[in-house]
């Protein structure tokens, strides 16, 4: 599938299957394509070149009849700040040609469901980030989708809100709800995505389950060694050449990758490495981005 705008190529030639309801997502930093491939998903944006099928069918002839059962929450949230919260979610179940009582009846549950029913009554301009982004979700669902796509559904919010907003999207998978989702968060990947794909630059550079993706690109553990300047860390370079399996120089600090985190730690303290802090973590799909690209994702 390819995205080209004018000269100008978004997505180049990626293919991925998606399967019913399972959690599936696209990693990438700013750019890498991950929301135009999420607008041609959403038959909002034609495809260039390639093949694209939806719930069976092509966005091309029959995209009215897909976005009938597709959710759609947006990057940027597009909720009428002069409405109320219930009236947000009841005035999009109408353009569904839903009936009025079923439309009152789904947007009670919803509410409750995203722990909204207290401010029902108030104004959507008044509500926290975490708030709206909760009533989005919400609205996306009055129609009872098969598929919801989220782009970057949890940008912005604080990590309570963002513990929240992955609670109701665990429910909906559970319930069998087809999940596709875009983020740069790297936990965030971790804790929703049964299976994922990293894009760069408009291509997939890998795809699998987090923990594959880990196991196959990443070691165990990574030391994160910081030094109190750059001559300590310059001068500390030759001692930590051999150890653990490889090393990343990054701006800010040292990563040792390895598979015995305390032992490796402790032979470079042994050898005389003696940075300002020593953090013993497990490998995350962060390391795998570097591994895989050269950069982190808050590089770009």
């Amino acid at each position: 599938m390819v995205k080209r705008f004018g000269s100008f190529v978004a997505v180049d030639g990626i293919d991925f299957e998606v399967q019913p309801g399972e959690a599936f997502g696209f990693l990438g930093p700013n750019g890498a394509g991950k929301t135009s491939t999420m607008r041609m998903i959403g038959c909002v944006s034609p495809v260039t070149a390639g093949e694209l099928r939806v719930l069976g069918m092509d966005p091309a002839t029959h995209g009215p009849q897909i976005r009938a059962r597709l959710g759609v929450v947006p990057q940027e949230d597009s909720l009428d700040l002069e409405l109320t919260v219930r009236d947000n979610v009841a005035i999009y179940g109408r353009y569904f040609d839903l009936p009025r009582p079923l439309i009152k009846k789904r947007a009670d549950e919803l509410l409750a469901f995203v722990q909204l029913t207290d401010k029902r009554n108030d104004r959507v301009d008044d509500l926290s980030g975490g708030m709206k982004r909760r009533l989005t979700i919400a609205r996306a669902l009055i129609s009872e989708p098969e598929l919801m796509l989220l782009d970057e559904p949890t940008t912005g919010l604080d990590p309570q809100a963002r513990h929240l907003v992955w609670e109701r999207l665990y429910q909906l998978k559970r319930a069998g709800v087809t999940l596709v989702l875009t983020t740069h968060y790297m936990d965030e990947a971790e804790q929703l995505c049964d299976r994922l794909v990293i894009m760069d630059g408009g291509h997939i550079v890998a795809e699998g389950s987090p923990r594959d993706l880990i196991d196959r690109y990443s070691t165990r553990e990574v030391i994160e060694l910081r030094f109190a300047d750059d001559e300590h860390r310059k001068a500390a370079a030759p001692t930590m050449a051999g150890v653990g399996r490889r090393r990343e120089e990054l701006a800010d600090r040292v990563l040792v990758y390895t598979d015995a985190g305390e032992a490796d730690a402790d032979r470079l303290s042994a050898l005389g490495v003696n940075p300002a802090t020593v953090l013993i973590r497990r490998s995350s799909l962060e390391d795998v981005f570097l591994t895989l690209t050269g950069r982190t994702l808050d590089e770009e």
